[in-house]
């Protein structure tokens, strides 16, 4: 019965990942580890369905340009204007997902195990004026987006910290981006990311959210 269950949960592994190059990263930590910021059970909808189906699809799109799958992700959202014609809408939906969504596990951590160092605000100050006009800003940038889409901060090639927003599953490195960057932390205020707990409050979502920040990941991306 044992040996049963487990060949039933890899069959359905498969049916959701197919056997493309691209899969779903396992989360950092544990469901509940981002508790009572972001609830457990919309972890598990969020990361086990909602990623999952954007890793499927992006595998199911490149499964007639199998040679796609050696490119890294990253390569494949930066190159999306010279993929086929008839994939780059599903690429730029589906690929942006898987990415956006993997970005966004890593600069999360359960709350008090990643705080802001002093250089960190250092920078941030520098950039906006001080740590909390930021994080207004960042806010602002979240509530703001209408319907679906991200908010960003980005390094841009000049070095400077940036924030933006990006509807639907866009992001900063595709060749449609208003504003270029790297990514160095995002806040997903698509309605599956905070509505169980949230509701309509997305304003109370995004402050949370600072709570549970991998500031020490962010400095990271920031210095590379």
């Amino acid at each position: 019965m044992k040996r049963l269950n487990i060949l039933l949960l890899l069959l359905i592994s498969f049916s959701i990942l197919g056997f493309g190059q691209y899969k779903l990263p396992n989360l950092p930590y544990k469901y509940d580890a981002l508790e009572p910021y972001i609830d457990s059970v919309t972890m598990h909808i969020h990361h086990d369905l909602h990623h999952a189906t954007y890793v499927s699809n992006l595998n199911k799109a490149l499964e007639k340009n199998p040679e796609l799958y050696k490119k890294s992700l990253v390569e494949l959202i930066q190159t999306l204007n010279t993929l086929p014609a008839d994939i780059q809408t599903a690429v730029r939906n589906n690929g942006g997902g898987v990415y956006n969504h993997s970005f966004f596990w890593e600069i999360m951590a359960p709350a008090g195990t990643a705080t802001m160092s002093p250089k960190l605000e250092k920078i941030l100050s520098e950039n906006f004026g001080s740590v909390d006009a930021f994080k207004a800003e960042f806010e602002k940038a979240a509530a703001g987006r209408f319907g679906s889409g991200w908010a960003w901060l980005i390094k841009d090639p000049a070095g400077k910290l940036r924030i933006i927003s990006t509807p639907n599953q866009d992001n900063s490195l595709m060749p449609n981006a208003e504003i270029k960057g790297k990514p160095v932390l995002a806040l997903d205020v698509w309605e599956h990311a905070y509505y169980l707990k949230y509701q309509n409050k997305r304003a109370a979502y995004a402050k949370a959210f600072w709570s549970v920040v991998n500031w020490t990941k962010v400095e990271q991306l920031i210095e590379q």
